[in-house]
């Protein structure tokens, strides 16, 4: 039954065996005692031999056999120092996808006996899993033994189609020129055509202009054809009517001036007396408003006499205000008498000037 990866904590003996066995010992001669008190190259040469293994990294020896703390602090071994930047970054991506993810350049540079115990550790287990894993794998690895052919006809149709690839960039490269020349042709045709429809959208505008105008001329055309043909009726009517003697047209001509005179005086005298007429309503208008003013009180008076004789008790204390409001109405009625004379007598003088006005447009009518 497969087992499931762990780290547990190993012995400096059994991890240097299994640096042996796994074949990433930096040295042939590596003890227990070089574990338990590591130098500072042991765990970086270990890491670069592990990712040269499983992730097909390639790192030189002559950028980590060296000593790390003179790498840091020399500039002649700036390279170095850079190779052991990419060799933390490495390591750590790999640690980390174990879950080990606590790897510094402390580690590296100036590890802890302890620390580097643990990382060497995990990398033993993950080692062990790893070839259990590839042991459960083995036989199905050997049902397909024929994958290497097949890899390197993948490998090759790859290059083909890589080679292809760069042809065809190289062909682009060589014909960006003639790309950027038509395009810069075919920017300068999209310009041509956006004017060219900006010009079409303004002459569709002016030929609807005329268009409309020249409806509108056909109208006033066809309406003056209309008035003409019209006019043409009324001058054939005219020629009818008209006499042939000069002397005969011209008496008529000044008998209807005359006419046409003495109906204009009679039409401003019309209005004149239609004016007076006017006058006059107006003020048969207000003297009705007054008297009919006059008759409210009158009509009050009635009613405060009414009350006055309803009262029998306050009849003899309102005696003199009834002798008074009575002389009043006496002098009122006079007034409303005189008024009514006055309105009978304008009312017979407007009937005797319209019989004469009725009389007038008679005789003229009849003229």
């Amino acid at each position: 039954m497969a087992s499931t990866f762990s780290f547990p904590e190993m012995l400096p003996a059994v991890i240097t065996e299994a640096l042996h066995t796994f074949g990433i010992a930096p040295t042939s001669n590596l003890r227990a005692e070089d574990v338990a008190n590591p130098q500072p190259e042991l765990l970086p040469n270990v890491l670069s031999l592990l990712l040269a293994d499983i992730v097909g990294d390639d790192f030189d020896d002559q950028e980590l056999g060296f000593d790390l703390l003179q790498a840091v602090d020399n500039p002649e071994h700036h390279m170095r120092a850079i190779g052991i930047r990419r060799l933390y970054r490495k390591a750590r991506d790999f640690l980390e996808s174990i879950y080990l993810g606590d790897l510094t350049l402390r580690d590296l540079l100036r590890p802890h006996p302890r620390r580097v115990v643990d990382i060497l550790s995990a990398i033993v287990n993950f080692l062990h899993f790893r070839r259990e894993k590839l042991a459960l794998l083995q036989p199905i690895v050997n049902e397909y033994s024929g994958w290497e052919d097949r890899l390197t006809e993948l490998r090759a149709r790859i290059a083909e189609h890589e080679k292809k690839k760069a042809d065809h960039v190289s062909k682009e490269q060589m014909q960006e020129p003639v790309i950027k020349l038509l395009e810069a042709e075919i920017n300068a045709l999209k310009q041509k055509i956006q004017e060219y429809n900006t010009q079409q959208l303004v002459l569709r505008s002016r030929a609807k202009a005329i268009e409309e105008k020249k409806e509108g001329i056909l109208a006033k055309i066809s309406q003056a054809d209309f008035e003409l043909v019209k006019h043409s009726q009324e001058n054939s009517k005219l020629l009818a009517k008209i006499v042939q003697s000069p002397e005969k047209l011209k008496s008529t001509l000044e008998e209807k001036k005359g006419v046409r005179d003495d109906l204009k005086t009679l039409e401003k005298m019309a209005m004149h007396n239609v004016q007076d007429k006017t006058n006059t309503l107006e003020m048969y208008a207000k003297v009705c408003e007054k008297l009919s003013k006059h008759l409210s009180k009158i009509s009050a008076l009635h009613e405060t006499i009414i009350a006055v004789k309803a009262s029998g008790k306050e009849v003899k204390a309102n005696k003199a205000k009834i002798s008074d409001q009575s002389l009043e109405m006496k002098t009122l009625r006079i007034k409303a008498a005189e008024w009514k004379s006055k309105v009978h007598e304008k009312e017979d003088r407007l009937k005797a000037k319209e019989k004469e006005w009725e009389k007038e447009l008679e005789r003229i009518i009849g003229r």
